[in-house]
């Protein structure tokens, strides 16, 4: 591991943060990539991937955003040493709040009367896979913010740090992709467009972590604003989708305990490498 952190230390951090979110899509497609094996996926098991995936988001959210925006913002910030990760925090889940209200979606398993956003005829594949993309925004703007704070010196922004954050958000990308292209071969879709749409969802992650990164990287004193901002829109997925998602079908103690792998994986994860 530590070969490819010095590997990857000798990129700028734009393509630090590019490179490690194709990762994070390719995860997403091999996710996807079970439609060719499966028509169905047994609900106990999507239910414990969506709670272990709940679990990374939670862990990522604190250990490698709010953490270490708590820790650096005395060097940016006049404000209590709190403050700037309060602020980013509230509106970062704030932010994610207008655009689950705006943005037309559906999450997997619902009728199409129960789609959210603005009112449309878009067809149900496109809405399924926009729910998804609503997830995947904020983990890629958490890991362009990751990279590109690293140029600053500051405390808790190192290589280490960010490759286990994109570690972590890969490896919760794996359910999200099967939870978009398994309920659309089940209702009859073909294979590789039950596979097109699962993965379609990840492509946004590049977009959003090079956006990050470049943002950080002119503007040194919005580092911990950024970083608390995309725990708060990651915290907001968590609480209003994927453990209810998780809990629907009465699985609660098997979610459950999925989320506790899930954050403690990913605890771990950063604490050995951050």
């Amino acid at each position: 591991m530590t070969e490819i952190i010095d590997f990857i230390a000798q990129y700028h951090p734009t393509t630090q943060a590019f490179f490690a979110t194709l990762f994070t899509w390719g995860v997403t497609a091999l996710g996807a990539a079970l439609v060719f094996f499966f028509k169905s996926v047994n609900q106990r098991v999507l239910d414990a991937m969506m709670g272990f995936a709940a679990g990374v988001m939670i862990a990522a959210s604190f250990w490698s955003l709010l953490a270490p925006a708590i820790e650096m913002s005395e060097e940016v910030s006049e404000l209590p040493k709190w403050g700037p990760a309060l602020i980013g925090f509230l509106a970062g889940g704030i932010f994610l709040s207008i655009v689950d209200k705006i943005l037309p979606h559906l999450h997997p398993d619902l009728a199409m009367d129960q789609a959210e956003g603005i009112s449309t005829k878009w067809r149900r594949s496109v809405l399924l896979v926009l729910a998804i993309t609503l997830h995947n925004i904020p983990e890629g703007l958490a890991i362009g913010v990751a990279f590109g704070g690293v140029v600053h010196g500051m405390p808790g922004a190192t290589i280490g740090a960010a490759v286990a954050l994109a570690i972590g958000i890969g490896l919760q990308n794996f359910p999200e992709g099967t939870a978009v292209s398994v309920p659309l071969r089940r209702e009859g879709m073909s294979r590789a467009k039950s596979f097109w749409y699962g993965q379609l969802s990840g492509a946004v992650e590049p977009v959003f972590a090079v956006l990050g990164a470049m943002a950080v990287l002119t503007m040194k004193p919005m580092l911990p604003y950024a970083l608390s901002f995309a725990a708060g829109a990651m915290i907001f997925v968590v609480v209003e989708e994927l453990i209810p998602e998780s809990q629907r079908a009465g699985n609660t103690d098997l979610a459950t305990l999925a989320t506790l792998l899930g954050f403690s994986v990913m605890m771990v994860l950063d604490v050995s490498l951050g």
